[in-house]
């Protein structure tokens, strides 16, 4: 049986401007960059949850991916198309205000919602993320 989801990955335009907006921005830790014959595994963590590592996949031709897809695959994440997930806070208005300190755009700002208080942010690449307190 499944015991838990340990990564999931987000495509990202460039893997280094990425990897300064989740660690300097959010505050993430890198858990893993190597690279693998002319792969980059790259991975970033929230502190509190080490468990789970994010994968910032950059959007280009390899060995999964033909250049037409990943050029397509480009365009989408530039245009907002691949949002990404939902960040838990327990105060959405001040880490709002801190993010947007760090210059972190965000689409919405905090909103009273039915299951909480939400804002809607964008990573460098144009991945969107939902903020929610509950």
């Amino acid at each position: 049986m499944i015991a838990k989801l340990s990564h999931a990955t987000i495509y990202v335009l460039n893997q280094e401007e990425a990897k300064k907006f989740y660690t300097e921005k959010l505050g993430f830790e890198v858990r893993t960059d190597v690279t693998l014959e002319g792969f980059r595994w790259l991975t970033v963590s929230p502190t509190t949850q080490p468990d789970l590592e994010i994968v910032l996949m950059e959007a280009k031709a390899g060995p999964m991916i033909e250049e037409a897809t990943a050029q397509q695959l480009r365009e989408f994440i530039h245009k907002g198309l691949m949002g990404a997930g939902v960040f838990n806070t327990a105060d959405c208005r001040a880490t709002y205000d801190e993010l947007k300190r760090k210059g972190v755009e965000f689409v919405s700002p905090p909103q009273e919602r039915p299951y909480g208080v939400e804002a809607i942010f964008k990573d460098n690449s144009g991945n969107w993320f939902s903020l929610t307190q509950h």
